[in-house]
């Protein structure tokens, strides 16, 4: 059913974990299947520095939140607000079409982030 990129961002995720002082705060739900993603930015010249995120949710949402964080990381802040949900599916291999709908949840919360950073900063 699940591919093995998205098998191993579920067992393992990478940049899970809360992050004290970010930049930027990004929150994104689906209240139809209550998954809940919150990614946390540090900003350097323009360039996302660090990034975390804690979630609550299914074995797609788990993995499309890392693999945004992956995506993202190192990034300018266009580059990362120009990632789209197709962009980690396809770099996770592929979700089930059932599943699909998780890949946004990271997408969302990362460009939440950034607009929180963007707000604050007076862009």
């Amino acid at each position: 059913m699940y591919s093995e990129k998205v098998m191993a961002h579920f067992n393992a995720p990478q940049n899970v974990r809360f992050m004290l002082n970010p930049d930027g705060v990004g929150e994104s739900g689906e209240p139809g299947c209550g998954d809940h993603c919150m990614i946390f930015i540090k900003v350097s010249e323009d360039v996302i520095s660090d990034i975390s995120f804690q979630i609550f949710g299914c074995c797609g949402a788990i993995a499309s939140a890392s693999m945004t964080t992956v995506l993202a990381k190192g990034k300018t802040l266009a580059d990362a607000l120009a990632i789209t949900e197709q962009d980690v599916v396809d770099a996770l291999d592929g979700l089930p079409e059932a599943k699909q709908h998780c890949s946004n949840i990271g997408v969302s919360a990362l460009r939440a982030a950034i607009y929180d950073y963007e707000g604050k900063k007076g862009g």
